[in-house]
């Protein structure tokens, strides 16, 4: 007897395909993560990011313009601060005239609508190579917290529209928002890398700024790959403290969390698609083992379909290429 239900019934052709598909990506879905540098006229690949660069202000200007003609409406700046400048303490981090903060003032300039996200962590910053001031080859918690609140303030003067604490510090989320709504900035947002692992696959963003960790690692304030429930329960301390976005990160690895919150909380979620994710699909596709497209839009898909409402990722340009 034949069945009388017949799934492939709905996979016949490419338009019923697309009528009854579930998960639909959109250039609305991204954050695009930039490098910035100081000089002029500088575009500089990283070398363990193909096609992926750091760019000085005039070009970050030119960059930005071209992101949101594609339809991109939301940028998370990053920045790699000389040697010179970095100590202990992320003093530069709070200059008012710091490349973040002109960074944040370039990308305004260049397009007013355009949605600004900002890294707040010391790691690009300190002479060490770590998300917090050290003391006696401890990470301090609370002072780092403090700086971070600073940091925060600093970059909401500069016309940030939503902050992203990736450094894990314990409470620094409410750090940050007692100290941006104390001066003002009711409207700022905050999303928290609530569930940051210790995870091995941030080694090209690290090359990218020159913020590898000069002693140790950071396992003691980013999490064990291995604890799942412990994602949950930080995510809800961040909440309780004042996040607007939880952000999960790495990505493919960790998709388990991201259907875990989505199914828990009623924040948007965000998930970080990072460096080591991009280079190894890079490297492989340049070698003629996968096809680039066909599997880039299988993992950012999979993204969007465990539960995340953004997209941090570097493919952000290529996607809409794509999907256009």
């Amino acid at each position: 007897m034949y069945p009388l239900r017949r799934n492939r019934r709905l996979r016949t052709t490419a338009a019923i395909r697309s009528l009854v598909q579930e998960t639909v990506v959109t250039p609305s879905d991204f954050i695009v993560p930039l490098f910035v540098v100081e000089g002029k006229g500088v575009k500089e690949e990283i070398a363990s990011m193909p096609d992926y660069y750091r760019y000085s202000l005039d070009l970050l200007a030119k960059e930005v313009k071209e992101l949101w003609n594609m339809g991109l409406k939301s940028v998370l700046l990053f920045v790699k601060v000389p040697d010179d400048l970095k100590d202990n303490k992320g003093t530069e981090a709070l200059n008012s005239d710091g490349l973040m903060q002109r960074a944040i003032k370039t990308v305004k300039d260049a397009a007013p609508d355009m949605y600004v996200m900002t890294d707040v962590a010391l790691d690009p910053y300190s002479s060490y190579g770590h998300d917090g001031i050290v003391e006696n080859g401890k990470i301090l918690n609370d002072a780092t917290s403090e700086v971070l609140a600073q940091m925060s303030v600093s970059q909401a003067q500069a016309g940030a529209d939503m902050v992203a604490p990736s450094d894990m510090m314990d409470g620094r989320i409410l750090y940050i928002r007692e100290a941006l709504e104390e001066n003002g900035f009711t409207d700022t947002g905050i999303m928290s890398y609530s569930a940051k692992y210790a995870s091995a696959f941030y080694g090209p963003f690290r090359d990218a700024l020159d913020s590898a960790p000069g002693f140790g690692d950071k396992k003691t304030y980013q999490m064990d790959p291995a604890n799942r429930s412990e994602a949950i329960k930080e995510s809800l301390m961040d909440i309780d403290e004042g996040a607007d976005i939880l952000m999960v990160k790495p990505g493919l690895c960790y998709l388990d969390i991201v259907r875990d919150l989505h199914n828990e909380v009623e924040l948007p979620i965000a998930v970080y698609q990072v460096s080591g994710e991009y280079a190894m699909l890079k490297a492989a596709a340049d070698q003629g083992w996968l096809d680039h497209d066909a599997v880039m839009m299988e993992q950012v898909t999979a993204i969007k379909r465990a539960g995340a409402s953004l997209i941090a990722s570097y493919f952000a340009k290529d996607v809409v290429k794509v999907i256009s």
